[in-house]
């Protein structure tokens, strides 16, 4: 049970993080040589690696975060995250893995309110010192259609 709370809990911290735009200690939720990906369903069930988004280290997480700040160009919106309650499906002492559902809404500058995304987060958590940290999370959309304005992490 206290992986169930630990995960949920640490969910709850990664998604305000996101959405009140504290971006930059985004990647800290991450170890340093984490795999993150959004993909889409079909890609997940065919093994299809490559992803919407893809990195392979915290450090490619920072870059993604100071290129959203200063080079790219994109309308400027923000996200609320509605999680569901995570399912452990294992857990050895040194390595937990679980599924997330999620729902994004994304809320434009114009104020106009949309559902952006839903779906699953497929994670691998370890802890390091006494921190739950993830070693990998796959974000896995329920559409298979990606708006083209996806700067912000899920």
């Amino acid at each position: 049970m206290s992986d169930l709370i630990s995960i949920a809990a640490f969910n709850a911290r990664y998604a305000h993080t996101i959405d009140s735009d504290d971006l930059e200690n985004w990647p800290a939720f991450f170890t340093g040589d984490c795999h993150y990906r959004i993909t889409h369903v079909e890609n997940e069930q065919e093994g299809l690696a490559a992803g919407i988004v893809y990195a392979e280290s915290r450090a490619m997480l920072e870059d993604r975060i100071a290129a959203l700040r200063e080079a790219n160009i994109y309308e400027r919106h923000r996200y609320r995250h509605l999680l569901g309650m995570p399912m452990v499906t294992s857990s050895d002492g040194a390595v937990t893995t679980s599924s997330t559902p999620f729902v994004v809404v994304r809320i434009m500058a114009t104020g106009q309110t949309e559902v952006f995304a839903t779906g699953v987060y497929n994670d691998r958590f370890v802890t390091q010192g006494d921190e739950l940290l993830l070693a990998e999370r796959v974000a896995v959309c329920d559409s298979t259609v990606t708006d083209t304005l996806l700067a912000l992490p899920l």
